[in-house]
């Protein structure tokens, strides 16, 4: 008899094969019901798959939310595919994946890519797969049959992947009735008809290489989202249609921020407004920066590739580095354009090992230690085109990136303060955060004591500040450290529920060790410095781009772009119009004048859809009485008031908010 341990700790001597959905049953007909799957000693598995030893049981239901959600989205995923094959004859079937919000899968027609004009029809097929109630089942196969089955059904690429996996390794498909059947680790849902055929949607299709690669054959992905019941469905619907409307590429040409073009793929064109926004923020956290003690540098842009070798950098991370030959290219028509002999520098994809040699220039005390180094450092890494994604995901970007080179005594009280800093400037914006420690990955440098005490003295640094509570969203994230350190990172809550991964702060003792920095201790000794490498906006492209969104483009008035805008009704206003912007740009605010010859309606419109906070609106009655008509962006109605006072109403809120 095997023992079965209940999350309540009573244990259960069941005979080998029972079930976990009999144990349900077993304890009761409601609970029998509502399990959906079962966790065995920690692992995820299918409510209908045989029990094989002793083990810890919980019975996974509905309420458990975020493991219902990963079942229903690949069980989806699965019925995706069979309705395509089952519409399209003679598609092949790859692999997909549940996602954050969905699912996708990738196909290969046998004729023409997919379009959105197929998926009302691959929809309506699955909600018939769903209704058919069709039992999925676990089979384990041996390697060699399944390759035979994928070859003799066309299916070559399940084939190539299935003669890929490490030898060894279990081989599991699903079938869903007597029919179709798809390789799978698993677990799924006990039939089809446990989903609500009403609790997903179809939304888009994309070009998709096999797998991420350019040179392999081009294949069609569809997506969808998919939740528990409709009630869920609607609701992320709606979080779509704003998240449409917030969308900060849209914004950005409305505002005339920033564009992007080919001519110079992941990089930013800025505008005169958008760089406004741009120079604001460094402003802010250059204030913020001297305030808390560090010191700014600026180092090259290109370094080489030995400095790249000696860091980790380049066997790590050269596949998103751009290489340069350090050779003048041949000008010539005929030859390679550069030779077989060229030495290799690098565009910088990151700004750590660069402030390692300004450290290392001079001999440090014990005394000079913390040294805070800080740069608004240019990056470029090579992201796949494929990957880029307005100014979330960009090649050439700029950090706000910081160094901090202390004793081993010193770090606790760095990351407190740090913590202290990240909180007051994310608080100023308007966010609300989590944070999460990503704890060592498999492949990594470094010893597994080293990696214990850096680990710790992170989650020290957490405590003191008091926001390792879950007021704080605290979580550890095994395996998602950086190969050279553990990290804290800043989960930040936009205005509409979305996160953001934005700030980190990670305590690193390889890269001092690899590029040779030591400072003289108090006993006369050569010690390594431990570095704190951290940043709080992240990149401010993606960190602009985050409060695009998060504002819907209606900025607070310190950093709007342009804060006010005085607008005619009549060219006799034009004059007055002109002063009063003057007056304006006297106190400090940015402001506009707007005397075209077009009626006040379309200039309000016009600078509405532009987000701008405020537009005084004069004539010739406000040009004889000294006043405005005040209207602000997001309220009705307008306010008469004096030049005198719409200046101190604004001066005021035209400060960034460490100045108010």
């Amino acid at each position: 008899m095997l023992k079965i341990t209940l999350p309540d700790g009573s244990v259960r001597e069941v005979a080998p094969g029972t079930t976990p959905a009999d144990i349900a049953a077993a304890i009761g007909p409601g609970l029998a019901k509502a399990a959906i799957a079962a966790r065995v000693d920690g692992e995820l598995r299918d409510i209908g798959r045989p029990l094989e030893a002793d083990a810890q049981l919980a019975l996974v239901t509905a309420k458990d939310e975020a493991d219902a959600l990963e079942l229903a989205r690949h069980d989806f995923a699965h019925i995706l595919a069979e309705a395509v094959q089952a519409l399209f004859p003679g598609t092949q079937i790859t692999f997909g994946p549940a996602t954050e919000d969905g699912f996708y899968y990738d196909f290969a027609p046998k004729d023409r890519p997919f379009t959105e004009e197929d998926l009302p029809a691959i929809e309506a097929k699955m909600r018939e797969i769903i209704a058919a109630d069709k039992p999925l089942k676990r089979e384990v196969i041996d390697r060699d049959t399944l390759i035979a089955q994928w070859e003799a059904a066309g299916e070559t690429f399940k084939a190539q992947w299935a003669a890929e996996l490490p030898a060894g390794e279990e081989l599991t498909v699903y079938h869903s009735g007597d029919g179709w059947y798809d390789m799978c680790r698993g677990p799924h849902l006990a039939s089809t008809g446990k989903l609500d055929p009403q609790g997903f949607k179809l939304t888009r299709v994309s070009g998709a290489y096999w797998r991420g690669d350019q040179k392999n054959a081009m294949l069609s992905r569809i997506y969808g989202t998919g939740w528990l019941n409709k009630k869920q469905l609607d609701a992320h619907l709606m979080r779509l249609e704003e998240a449409a409307k917030r969308d900060h590429r849209k914004l950005g040409a409305e505002m005339d921020l920033f564009h992007l073009q080919q001519e110079a793929h992941g990089s930013v064109f800025w505008h005169p407004k958008g760089y406004v926004i741009w120079r604001a923020l460094e402003a802010y956290m250059r204030r913020a920066i001297d305030e808390a003690g560090y010191r700014e540098v600026k180092t090259p842009q290109v370094m080489d590739a030995r400095q790249w070798e000696q860091s980790g950098h380049w066997g790590k991370y050269r596949e998103n580095m751009f290489v340069i030959p350090d050779e003048v290219p041949n000008v010539e028509d005929e030859g390679p354009l550069v030779s077989d002999d060229a030495q290799w520098m690098a565009l910088k994809p990151m700004n750590c090992p660069a402030h390692v040699l300004i450290f290392r220039q001079g001999i440090k005390s014990y005394r000079d230690l913390p040294l805070r180094f800080y740069e608004n450092g240019c990056c470029h890494r090579n992201e796949p085109h494929g990957a880029l994604h307005g100014l979330m995901r960009v090649r050439q970007f700029t950090q706000d990136d910081a160094h901090i080179f202390c004793r081993e005594d010193q770090i606790v009280e760095e990351v407190r303060a740090f913590c202290a800093l990240a909180d007051r400037i994310y608080k100023d914006f308007g966010f609300t955060y989590s944070i999460k420690l990503a704890l060592r990955p498999d492949k990594r440098f470094g010893s597994d004591e080293m990696w214990d005490k850096a680990e710790n003295e992170l989650r020290d640094a957490v405590a003191a500040a008091g926001l390792n509570t879950p007021d704080y969203g605290w979580e550890e994230l095994p395996g998602e450290g950086a190969f050279y350190a553990p990290k804290l990172e800043w989960h930040l809550t936009d205005a509409i529920g979305r996160t953001w991964q934005v700030g980190t702060i990670q305590s690193d003792r390889v890269l001092p060790e690899r590029l040779d920095a030591s400072y003289v201790g108090e006993d006369g000794e050569r010690h390594r410095p431990v570095m704190l490498h951290r940043a709080i906006f992240g990149s401010y492209e993606r960190f602009i781009g985050i409060l695009i969104e998060h504002y819907a483009g209606r900025f607070p008035l310190w950093l709007a772009p342009v804060q006010a805008v005085v607008a005619t009704i009549v060219s006799d206003a034009d004059e007055y119009a002109r002063e009063v912007t003057e007056k304006l740009r006297a106190a400090g605010i940015r402001a506009e004048t707007d005397t075209r010859n077009e009626k006040i309606n379309y200039k309000v419109r016009e600078h509405s859809l532009a987000k701008v906070p405020n537009l005084l609106v004069v004539g010739r009655r406000e040009a004889d009485e000294g006043t405005v008509a005040l209207r602000e962006l997001g309220k009705d109605g307008q306010s008469i008031i004096s030049v005198s006072d719409v200046i101190e109403r604004l001066a005021k809120k035209a400060q960034a908010p460490d100045m108010q």
